[in-house]
């Protein structure tokens, strides 16, 4: 028996990346930056069944976090800038890049919940 085409992992990949419903691959995942919808817009499927808990939270640290300060103590090492560059350089780059991880893993934990639930 063949995988299901619409339960595959590329559709949660593809879910993740942009944002989407698992089910429906249509309806959008969040109402702001990190807030969920309680409800598909297209299919109906309960968004709020499906607790993704601190997993996008640990991911945004551990992977931005351990980045953020190779990144900067490479560049303090081979470029020696000033102080200042350092404090507003790497609390502008660690914010995006952590809200931005961070919705994927959220997005990617709820299709894997909602895939491997249903």
């Amino acid at each position: 028996m063949g995988r299901r085409r619409d339960r595959g992992p590329l559709r949660v990949i593809r879910a993740a990346l942009l944002g989407r419903c698992p089910r429906c691959g249509k309806g959008r995942l969040f109402t702001g930056l990190l807030t969920l919808h309680p409800a598909c817009d297209a299919c109906g499927l309960d968004l709020a069944a499906h607790d993704v808990g601190d997993g996008p939270a640990v991911a945004g640290i551990f992977v931005v976090g351990a980045a953020a300060v190779v990144a900067a103590l490479v560049v303090d090492v081979k470029y020696q800038p000033p102080l200042w560059v350092h404090a507003v350089v790497w609390p502008a780059l660690v914010l995006g890049l952590a809200v931005f991880v961070m919705r994927a893993a959220k997005a990617a934990l709820l299709a894997l919940n909602w895939r491997h639930r249903h």
